[in-house]
């Protein structure tokens, strides 16, 4: 979301004006909003828990990272390569929804739908023009 650009409490003001709001803070954000993100985050949607975090950490065992760092989630969602990523890691969805402004070394600029009923999980990656 932030190309470079630091992202500031008041932008996530302007989105808890519209909508409730979960997030963990991410390499580029100023340091006033790290302060009041964590790092690392488990929400709960109609029964499902899902992990949430920036860096997952290098390539190599990220999926497994990521199952370990939240266990008895249904899913983990991470961000920061820019790489859409929709894995099932021991029954748990690995998720990174791309960006939606800078693609850098992915195909296209991404988002990600996530429809959840109970602990039904459905990921849908939306390219974007």
């Amino acid at each position: 979301m932030h190309g470079g650009d630091l992202v500031g409490a008041s932008v996530l003001r302007e989105l808890e004006a519209i909508a409730p709001v979960e997030a963990v803070f991410g390499n580029m954000d100023e340091p006033e909003l790290k302060q009041l993100l964590p790092e690392r985050r488990v929400v709960e949607v109609e029964g499902a828990r899902i992990g949430m975090v920036h860096i997952a950490g290098p390539r190599l065992g990220r999926e497994e990272r990521l199952v370990s760092w939240f266990p008895g989630c249904d899913a983990v969602v991470y961000g920061h390569t820019h790489v859409p990523q929709l894995e099932r890691h021991r029954d748990v969805w690995i998720l990174n929804p791309g960006s939606p402004t800078e693609r850098r070394r992915a195909p296209e600029r991404s988002m990600l739908l996530l429809e959840i009923a109970g602990k039904q999980l459905e990921p849908q990656l939306v390219a974007l023009p």
